[in-house]
């Protein structure tokens, strides 16, 4: 099992590598020439194959004495982190890298609320601001793509439903990891997400295997990238700090994210755009200053 304690430079450079990592996501799946639901089929296929045997060899024990409730949590968590990536992916197709990646990532608001409800959680009347300024970037993004065109709606429609299946696959994730080491937790989430991802390739009669080596590659790199430098460092990271902030930190992925949109396809800001982020940033900043702290203040550091 893991340590209830965690140094706190080593918890933030953790942070800043998963951040950076997650921001590769967009591109890569951009350049990944198959249906959604394939490429989030390899993602998890992938990393279930690189953490196969780290987790034999280190949580055998533990995988194969799970007890009932976390593996039914689990496996819900894997569900929603199914839908998640199926409705982000598909989003990418009807809207820009940067509308898409901002306002999936609008998921802080929707995990403060579960915060909550579920887990009686307190928040600083500021970080509530900067989470409502995100609100407002978030509508702000919607309005200019309502402005471009209704299939650029459709893919904000999308983008947003991704960020609340997002945030339940996060807050299950809060719950389970209190009681389970890493790697067992992200063997059974993974395993179920792609046992039912592979369901649904079936069902619409996509090709599993008819791929071009170049796909394979970009398959594989979303796995190591933003699937276990990403994905799987925050779910590491929730065994200190709540979801919420998780979610709220996972918010760094845009600035990233557009600035290889811009390098890579020339993919420019538009006006709405430009603001709209501000305010999402300005929200991020707010909160965490007035939220992480009083948090981490509370959590056991060494």
């Amino acid at each position: 099992m893991e340590g209830k304690h965690a140094n706190r430079f080593i918890l933030f450079l953790s942070l800043v590598i998963a951040i950076l990592a997650i921001s590769s996501s967009a591109i890569l799946v951009k350049e990944a020439k198959a249906p959604s639901s394939i490429i989030a089929t390899y993602r998890l296929m992938f990393t279930i194959l690189i953490l196969f045997f780290p987790t034999l060899i280190y949580h055998r024990r533990e995988l194969f004495a799970v007890q009932k409730r976390e593996l039914v949590y689990s496996i819900f968590s894997g569900l929603f982190l199914a839908l998640h990536f199926i409705t982000w992916f598909e989003s990418l197709n009807y809207t820009s890298i940067a509308s898409s990646v901002v306002l999936v990532t609008m998921q802080p608001i929707f995990a403060m609320m579960g915060g909550v409800i579920f887990f009686k959680e307190k928040y600083h009347i500021l970080s509530i601001l900067g989470s409502l300024l995100a609100v407002i970037g978030g509508m702000i993004i919607g309005w200019g793509d309502f402005r471009i065109g209704g299939m650029a709606l459709w893919g904000d429609i999308l983008a947003l439903l991704g960020a609340l299946l997002a945030t339940v696959y996060w807050l299950l994730g809060q719950s389970v990891r209190r009681r389970m080491s890493l790697l067992p937790y992200a063997m059974l989430v993974y395993g179920s997400s792609t046992i039912l991802l592979i369901l649904y390739d079936l069902i619409f009669s996509y090709p599993l295997f008819a791929y071009s080596k170049r796909n394979w590659i970009f398959f594989i790199l979303i796995a190591i990238i933003p699937n276990i430098l990403g994905h799987t460092i925050f779910n590491w990271s929730m065994r200190y700090i709540s979801a919420t902030t998780v979610s709220m930190l996972i918010l760094g992925e845009p600035i990233g994210s557009t600035i290889l949109a811009y390098i890579i396809y020339k993919e420019h800001l538009n006006l709405t755009q430009w603001v709209g982020s501000f305010f999402i940033f300005l929200g991020i900043y707010i909160y965490i200053r007035y939220q992480t702290n009083t948090k981490l203040e509370n959590e056991s550091f060494s």
